[in-house]
């Protein structure tokens, strides 16, 4: 008899589980993006529910950690995807219950869909702002902004490091060194010899994706995304935190449409670290 479902244990996944985890992204209607669960399996901690009787996994969690190994200063949580053949069992619960012990007081931050809204307040999370997805063919500026951006190179690494950590109030090198081999093109913008912003877009089956997207105002956010765009012709997707209207504007005058609206959640009253008004997009919402 296979183990029931409720007794079936949470178990740390590899790269082997890639193609399960694509599976059960499928199944739930979500795009494959085999891709971006090579890099979730690698630089994060991603959990995961077998199926009892053997048709891959369950249900998923990834939950990345910034900061020391022995004492993260940020955790965000994403990707909570169950089966859609387990809904309404409580997996999805029992993960992030798990997830929420193995980061004890750290503070923990995730994007919620208007579907999983409700059990992360269940849980404790609280709205601290929203974010638009665009997608579309994006044309170029009339007039482009009148910022230096330039390909990174590996000696960037240490001064784009130093930006991302004061920034977002956390150490993520594990992630951002992954950045040059993850993404088609990484950008950084200058100001002399100051680094003043970077951004990276990487593909999918159907778009390119900008993100992260870290810039000192929005002209020099607009400057990185021009250049990151220029001489595609694939349509481009990206996360923008509602409060840069200014740069959301900029981007549907240029295309884009939007697409979803999702809340950012903080567990408790924790405050999150970082400096958000320099953060214009996540490299993906499951990473934060």
């Amino acid at each position: 008899m296979p183990t029931p479902l409720s007794a079936q244990p949470i178990r740390r996944l590899t790269r082997s589980d890639l193609k399960s985890c694509a599976d059960l992204a499928e199944d739930r209607s979500w795009a494959r993006e085999e891709h971006k669960w090579g890099l979730l399996l690698s630089a994060s901690t991603t959990y995961g529910i077998d199926d009892p009787a053997g048709n891959g996994l369950a249900a998923v969690c990834v939950v990345t950690s910034y900061g020391p190994a022995d004492r993260p200063e940020l955790v965000a949580i994403g990707m909570l995807l169950v089966a859609g053949r387990h809904a309404r069992q409580g997996l999805g619960q029992r993960l992030m219950n798990h997830a929420l012990r193995e980061a004890g007081s750290t503070p923990l931050t995730l994007y919620a869909t208007p579907f999983g809204r409700p059990l992360y307040e269940k849980l404790g999370f609280t709205d601290i702002g929203e974010a638009e997805t665009l997608l579309g063919h994006l044309r170029s500026p009339e007039h482009p902004p009148q910022i230096t951006t330039r390909p990174a190179a590996a000696g960037d690494l240490p001064a784009l490091v130093r930006l991302d950590t004061e920034v977002l109030g956390a150490d993520r090198t594990h992630l951002i060194a992954r950045l040059p081999a993850f993404a088609d093109r990484l950008r950084v913008a200058e100001e002399g010899s100051t680094l003043i912003g970077y951004a990276a877009i990487w593909p999918t089956p159907a778009t390119d994706v900008i993100g992260p997207l870290i810039a000192r105002d929005t002209e020099t956010a607009k400057a990185l995304i021009s250049s990151l765009a220029a001489g595609s012709d694939r349509p481009v997707r990206t996360v923008i935190d509602l409060r840069h209207r200014e740069l959301l504007n900029w981007l549907k005058d240029r295309g884009l449409k939007p697409v979803t609206l999702t809340t950012l959640m903080a567990y408790g009253d924790r405050d999150l670290p970082g400096d958000r008004s320099r953060r214009f997009a996540p490299l993906n919402m499951a990473t934060g």
